[in-house]
C-alpha cells in the first residue's frame, strides 16, 4: 500500500532556495509506486502553501511530471488538527487523510534547528531525519563541537561570542580572537548552513567586517582557525546502528580562492568538483566512516546526516569539522552523490530514510506518558 508522505520545504531561513532545490531533487527521485506524494511549502516569511500552491514554485517540467504521477494537487491544506487519531498532521485527498511520514526538507534556521521536530512531536507524526535534540544540537556549531569534544573527537581550535558582546565591546572581542585563534580565521553565525553568513577574515578590519555580516544572521557568532586542508564529506544513514558512505571531497581549481562560498558550491562557477569516492587511501577511508559514526551517535543522530571533516595538509591529521542533520539534497550536494558511489540509488535512500522514521516513531511510542 503507497504510504501518504508530504514533502516540507522552503521554511524562515537564509538556506531557503537551497531547500526548495533539494525538495525538488527528492519529488524527482521518490518512487511514485511507494508515494502519494504531498508538497508543503513555507514561504520565506513563515506562511504554510497549499500542494498547488507549494508545486507553483517548480518549474513548468516539474509540476507536469508530477501531475501525470499523481494528479492534481488541491488547493487546500489539512494541517496540525491537533487529533492524534490522525497523526495530527492531515492532508486532504478525496476527504481527510492521515500522513504516513512527513520529509522535513528545510534548511537552516526554524527547520533544521529542532524547533519543526518539535512541531512533529507534539502532532504525533513520524518524521524523517534527527529529533529536536540532535537537531538542535547539530546546527549550533558552538554546542555541537562541545559534544564532539565531549566524544574525544578531534576538532579546530575556535571561539565564540553573542552578538549583544559584539555591539557592547567590540575592540574586546577582536582582541580575543586575535589572541585566542589568530589570522586567518573563519567567522560564521553558529546556527546555519550552505555556507551563508560566513567569511574568511585575513586582518582585523576584514574580522570586524565579518563578524558584522554573521551578527545579522545569528545572537551567537563563532570563529575557527584558519588552515590548509582538504574538505572531506562524509554521508551516514540510519537510527541507532547508522552506516556511512564512501567519502567525498570537493576539489578546488582556484586555491587563490577563500573558501568554498555559496556561490561556489551551488551556481556551477566551474571553480570546484566534488569528487566520491575521494581520492584516498583504504585505511584513511575506513578512518573516516568510523569518525562520521561517531560523530553521529555524538549528537544522537537519527534517519540522516553529513559530517565535514578537514584534513590538514601540513600534519595529514583529520579533524571533524561540524555535521549537517539536514544535508543539502540538490543535484550538485554531495550527499546523493556519496550513496550513489557506495550502491544505493537516490530513490533507495528515499524509500530507507522513509523505513528509519516510521522505526523511530514506533519505537518512542513505545514509551510511557501516564505514571
Amino acid at each position: 500500500m503507497k504510504k501518504n508522505l508530504a514533502i516540507i520545504f522552503g521554511g524562515r531561513s537564509g538556506e531557503h532556495e537551497i531547500a526548495v532545490r533539494s525538495a525538488r531533487t527528492v519529488i524527482e527521485h521518490a518512487d511514485p509506486a511507494n508515494y502519494h506524494l504531498f508538497p508543503v511549502a513555507i514561504s520565506p516569511t513563515g506562511e504554510w502553501l497549499s500542494p498547488a500552491e507549494s508545486l507553483a514554485m517548480f518549474p513548468e517540467d516539474v509540476r507536469a511530471a508530477f501531475e501525470r504521477q499523481y494528479g492534481e494537487p488541491s488547493d487546500r491544506l489539512h494541517i496540525l488538527t491537533g487529533d492524534a487519531s490522525v497523526g495530527g498532521f492531515t492532508i486532504p485527498n478525496g476527504g481527510t487523510q492521515p500522513l504516513d511520514c512527513v520529509f522535513p526538507v528545510l534548511h537552516g534556521t526554524y527547520g533544521e534547528d529542532g524547533t519543526i521536530q518539535g512541531l512533529f512531536e507534539m502532532a504525533d507524526v513520524a518524521y524523517i531525519g534527527c529529533g529536536v535534540l540532535a537537531s538542535s544540537c547539530g546546527m549550533d556549531k558552538v554546542t555541537m563541537k562541545t559534544l564532539f569534544r565531549e566524544a574525544d573527537l578531534a576538532i579546530c581550535e575556535y571561539v565564540w561570542f553573542l552578538r549583544s558582546e559584539w555591539e557592547l565591546q567590540p575592540d574586546s572581542v577582536v582582541r580575543s580572537v586575535e589572541a585566542k585563534i589568530g589570522y586567518p580565521c573563519f567567522v560564521k553565525p553558529a546556527n546555519l548552513g550552505s555556507s551563508v553568513g560566513i567569511t574568511r577574515a585575513d586582518d582585523e578590519a576584514g574580522l570586524r567586517k565579518a563578524i558584522e555580516l554573521a551578527a545579522e544572521y545569528d545572537r551567537k557568532i563563532i570563529v575557527e582557525e584558519g588552515l590548509d586542508v582538504r574538505e572531506i564529506e562524509c554521508a551516514v544513514l540510519g537510527n541507532e546502528d547508522p552506516s556511512a558512505s564512501e567519502a567525498g571531497e570537493y576539489i578546488i581549481r582556484d586555491e587563490s580562492k577563500a573558501f568554498l562560498d555559496w556561490n561556489e558550491k551551488y551556481t556551477g562557477t566551474g571553480n570546484n568538483e566534488f569528487i566520491t569516492p575521494a581520492p584516498l587511501s583504504t585505511e584513511l577511508s575506513d578512518k573516516i566512516r568510523q569518525l562520521a559514526v561517531l560523530a553521529f551517535k555524538a549528537i544522537d543522530g537519527s534517519g540522516l546526516a553529513r559530517v565535514d571533516f578537514f584534513l590538514r595538509k601540513d600534519s595529514g591529521s583529520l579533524l571533524v569539522n561540524e555535521i549537517n542533520t539536514m544535508p543539502g539534497l540538490t543535484d550538485a550536494s554531495g550527499y546523493p552523490k556519496m550513496w550513489a558511489a557506495s550502491g544505493m540509488s537516490f530513490r533507495q535512500v528515499i524509500d530507507r530514510l522513509v523505513d528509519l522514521a516510521i522505526e523511530r516513531y514506533d519505537d518512542k511510542k513505545r514509551n510511557r506518558t501516564d505514571r
